[in-house]
């Protein structure tokens, strides 16, 4: 059984970092498209930044390139997101989620895969 869990999400100010984790169980990272999304009440879901395992491609949210980073350490089956130069506007519920797949997908697709497991989802709130 494919198991999410996310952690690192918390309180922060302006311009500050934190870094998010989501350890993964019940699967390797082989063949999976890893990705984070984010949903701020009243707004849809957002595909943040989606990682081939595989492949290594990944794809970024315009709203979040050059100050997000999204990495991966397959030995402990986790992955972070790595958030710098926080603003109010990322303020959201954030979750991981993986698909399985196999192949070669543009990076601009990753995070529109049909993703089938998901984590409980971590706040981070940054005030202004």
């Amino acid at each position: 059984e494919v198991q999410l869990v996310e952690s690192g999400g918390g309180l922060v100010q302006a311009g500050g970092s934190l870094r998010l984790s989501c350890a993964a169980s019940g699967f390797t990272f082989d063949n999976y498209v890893i990705g984070w999304f984010r949903q701020a009440p009243g707004k849809e879901r957002e595909g943040v930044s989606c990682i081939s395992s595989s492949l290594g491609s990944t794809y970024y949210a315009d709203s979040v390139k050059g100050r997000f980073t999204m990495s991966r350490d397959n030995a402990k089956n986790t992955v972070y997101l790595q958030m710098n130069s926080l603003k109010p506007e990322d303020t959201a519920v954030y979750y991981c989620a993986v698909v399985h797949l196999v192949g070669w997908v543009p990076p601009g697709y990753l995070c529109r895969q049909d993703f089938g497991s998901w984590g409980q989802g971590t706040q981070v709130t940054v005030s202004s």
